[in-house]
Order: C-alpha cells, then sequence, then structure tokens
C-alpha cells in the first residue's frame, strides 16, 4: 500500500524513466571488508523495491495553503500557454544532472536497486560444509525510504498477504509495505520484493536440495527490518523445508536495526527458529526506535497494558552492543549519522574482543574505510572525511580519447522462470 497524503497536496505523475533506475552493472556477493570476498559467485540476483508515492510541494511558509495551491495553479497554467506558443525553455543537462542520476528521488523514481541474493561457489562451500545462500539488503539511501522509516504505527503482518496464524503479529507498516509492494506498469518492480526473494531462495534450493544447505541474510539500517522480515517469511511459508522433510537453518546478521514488530512478532519469529544476532552501537538512535515509550525494555505490566497500541514494540533476539569510545581511532563527535554509519559498524566488530578485552583490530581491516561516507577517524590518521566517489562522475574516455558517458548496460528485468516459482509458492494467483 502506497502513502497516502492529504488530498489538498498536489498529485504528480510518477513514470519510469531510464534516468532515473540505475542499477549496477555486476552485482557482488556479500563481504563485510575491501578484502577478497568470502562468498563466491555463480548467480547474484539483485532485486528491487518500489517506493511509496509521495507528491512535492514547493510552499512558502508566509502564505496560506489556498493561496499556495492558486498561485501553483496559475503557474501550470501559464506554463501549458507557453508550451502551446511554442516558448518552452530548453532544458540544459547542467539543470538536469541530479536528475539524470536518480539523485531527485522525489519525482520520477519508480523502482530502486536494494538488495541481491548470492550462493558459495563450490570452493567455499568446501571449506564451510554447506552450500551458503546470502541475501543482504541495503540500508536508507532515497528520501521516500526515510519516510517509510517513519511509518511507525503497527500493522498485521497478515494484511499484506504473508501468512501468519495469529493476527495479533504485527510489523511496522512502513517495512511491510516495502518489503510488498509492487507495481505492474513498472519493469523492474512488477514483481515485489517478497516475490523475488522467495522465488529466487526456491529456486537455489531446489537446485542444490541434495546438500546441507545454510540461509544467511544481513542488511543494515532499513536493510536490517527488511532481512528479519524476509527471514520470518522464508520459515513461515516453509519456503526453507526440502522436499526430504529437511528444514534449512534461517540466520540473520543484523546491523543497527530498528524494532520491527510487536512482542507477538517476537515470540512468532523466536518459536519458529529463526537465528538473528543484532549488531548495534550503544550511542546509535536508529535501534531505540521505533517504540520509543513502550519496548522491551519497560515492565512487563506496562507493555501488557500496551500491546493493543500501534507503537509498542520489541527488539527480536540476541543483541551484541559496541561501544565506538572503546575505539582509539574515532573522535568524540555529536554528529548522529557517524554513530549509525555502516562501515563504523564494521570497524567495531573487528576490534571488539569481549566487554572487558581491550579494543584490537584482529582481521586487518583498513581503519580508513570508515571515513568513505563520513568524517569520524580522528585527524591525525589523515584520511579525509568522505573520499569515496564515482570517479570523473562516471564520464570515460572512448578509442578516440573523447570524454563521454559509458553505455548503459541492458539489464534483465526478472528471470524468466519467476512465474513457475510463483505458482509453486501459490503466489501466481497475484499476477
Amino acid at each position: 500500500m502506497a502513502i497516502s497524503l492529504p488530498k489538498t497536496f498536489l498529485s504528480i505523475n510518477h513514470q519510469l524513466d531510464n534516468h532515473h533506475v540505475l542499477p549496477s552493472e555486476k552485482c557482488c556477493p556479500v563481504s563485510f571488508s575491501d578484502q577478497k570476498s568470502h562468498l563466491g559467485r555463480t548467480k547474484s540476483m539483485e532485486f528491487a523495491t518500489r517506493p511509496p508515492r509521495v507528491p512535492r510541494v514547493l510552499s512558502k511558509t508566509s502564505e496560506s495553503l489556498s493561496s499556495i495551491i492558486n498561485e501553483l495553479e496559475k503557474e501550470r497554467k501559464a506554463k501549458e500557454e507557453d508550451i502551446a506558443a511554442g516558448k518552452e525553455e530548453e532544458r540544459r543537462v547542467a539543470d538536469v544532472w541530479t536528475e539524470i542520476h536518480g539523485q531527485d528521488d522525489w519525482v520520477g523514481m519508480n523502482a530502486n536497486w536494494i538488495g541481491y541474493v548470492a550462493v558459495s561457489n563450490d570452493e567455499i562451500s568446501k571449506s564451510l560444509g554447506r552450500r551458503d545462500i546470502t541475501i543482504a539488503w541495503r540500508g536508507t539511501v532515497t528520501r521516500l525510504e526515510w519516510i517509510a522509516d517513519l511509518m511507525d504505527f503497527l500493522k498485521p503482518i497478515s494484511s499484506n498477504k504473508i501468512p501468519c496464524p495469529d493476527s495479533t503479529v504485527k510489523v511496522e507498516s512502513g517495512f511491510l509495505d516495502l518489503y510488498t509492494d509492487k507495481d505492474e506498469n513498472c519493469r523492474f518492480c512488477k514483481f515485489s520484493a517478497r516475490e523475488q526473494i522467495l522465488t529466487e531462495v526456491k529456486r537455489l534450493l531446489e537446485m542444490y536440495q541434495d546438500e546441507e544447505i545454510s540461509i544467511n541474510i544481513t542488511g543494515h539500517s532499513l536493510g536490517s527490518a527488511l532481512a528479519i522480515l524476509s527471514a520470518y517469511d522464508i520459515v513461515e511459508t516453509g519456503v526453507n523445508v526440502l522436499k526430504d522433510s529437511r528444514a534449512v537453518p534461517v540466520s540473520v546478521f543484523s546491523f543497527s536495526a530498528p524494532r520491527v514488530g510487536n512482542v507477538r512478532f517476537k515470540e512468532r519469529i523466536e518459536t519458529l527458529g529463526v537465528k538473528v544476532l543484532r549488531v548495534v552501537n550503544v550511542h546509535d538512535i536508529v535501534p531505540k526506535s521505533p517504540g520509543l515509550f513502550f519496548n522491551e525494555n519497560v515492565s512487563p505490566m506496562l507493555m501488557k497494558l500496551a500491546e493493543g497500541l500501534p507503537w509498542s514494540y520489541s527488539h527480536v533476539e540476541v543483541e551484541l552492543a559496541l561501544d565506538h569510545k572503546n575505539s582509539p581511532f574515532l573522535k568524540q563527535t555529536g554528529d548522529l549519522t557517524c554513530a549509525h554509519n555502516l562501515e563504523a559498524h564494521l570497524h567495531l566488530l573487528d576490534g571488539y574482543h569481549g566487554r572487558s578485552h581491550r579494543f584490537v583490530l584482529a582481521s586487518g581491516r583498513d581503519p580508513a574505510l570508515v571515513n568513505k561516507a563520513s568524517d569520524f577517524l580522528k585527524d591525525h590518521y589523515l584520511v579525509p572525511p568522505y573520499w569515496r566517489q564515482d570517479e570523473n562522475k562516471g564520464m570515460v574516455r572512448n578509442n578516440d580519447g573523447r570524454w563521454m558517458q559509458p553505455e548503459r548496460p541492458k539489464l534483465d528485468d526478472h528471470p524468466e522462470d519467476i512465474h513457475h516459482h510463483l505458482k509453486q509458492l501459490g503466489l501466481a494467483s497475484e499476477h
């Protein structure tokens, strides 16, 4: 279900434009360092979500809503008259550069790559002792996803056609909508992220059904919430059960995860046997929300009284609490985004050896990665803040030595056999 705003706002037409959806050409297996990855890639499938739709309204705070609407209506009519008279101003590349690269995500963005599925190759599977399927979800990127993050009222998980025998099992509505929403008119999101995940996991389990298999799901921030939600879905729907009745174990490694559902959801996911390890920074505010007032930290009696409220949340499973003040590499800062940064979490995890042990980096992970998208390292390490950027803004040199935009990769929208697996899962009737 898309986000709706009052009818007094102006609506906009969302259309898929090749300028707006820019998935990467290659999909890399999950890796939490810039060293050689631990998962080989036989096939990775990127999946997309359809963001909720919200209108953009430009307004002047000194004017009333009615005057704003009247002014915008006059501007619209004037522009239509200019177009009819052939006076429309020519758009320049410099004026639409951010739009071309999908940065103006209030409009024109129908789909957005949000994760992928990878499977270990034979060499890594031998060292692990099993074939591992990994699902990775990214964190919040677009402004529309931030709005979904803030839709913090609970709704029954079964209301979006995810099976659940208990109608009191509820999750945050924004997370649920991102996971299940779709647009059949969009090339990349005519199947929901849920359908893309379930069908690909189903396909891989059938391919490797004679082996020992595991399913690991990971994500950061919003991606952590979707990781927990998809783990629940895989087990609740029985996708992880093989033909010989073996149940493939499903685990979640989340980073800076917000609360996802109510106490009934916590109890249900634990009953299903889903294992979750939540890695958090104690100074990060995201894991403390939603459910700022009614959560697992208040008295059981108060939680019982607040059970029916749409803002009563509970974290799931086990928490690994880290503290960035224990790292000698990081400076003291009031920037809340630093405490939430994924690279900072991975840095803290690398140096963690127990609550009473000294912080010592163990894997050789480069501390400079912390400043890739933040300003968190101490200045004497001489690592510039926010150092990661696209080389030459994506421009490349052709054979004639001229600089140009590279050819856009031609991407497949969805696997050809997705309908077959949807039918097996009983989801084909939705298409």
